[in-house]
């Protein structure tokens, strides 16, 4: 792929996202405002998905290893 439709294709994807968004009627700095929120929350969500998310996979394997009669773990 040459460099031109790359940069075509990013810029198409950009313009889809003001349009789904609707973010294309903003003025500069509400869009700016509007793009740091979106990306905070979505920061923050990959972080609470990256901490928490094995946790609880660990949890509910053991659990369910438990119930459908997997080896206890030593009480040690």
């Amino acid at each position: 792929m040459d460099v031109k439709r790359v940069k075509d294709y990013i810029y198409w994807l950009y313009f889809q996202y003001l349009l789904i968004t609707c973010s294309y009627v903003l003025e500069p700095w509400e869009r700016s405002m509007f793009h740091t929120i979106t990306l905070t929350v979505f920061a923050m969500v990959l972080y609470t998905a990256y901490v928490f998310v094995p946790i609880h996979v660990r949890l509910a394997f053991q659990f369910f290893s438990q119930i459908f009669g997997g080896q206890p773990e030593s009480t040690v």
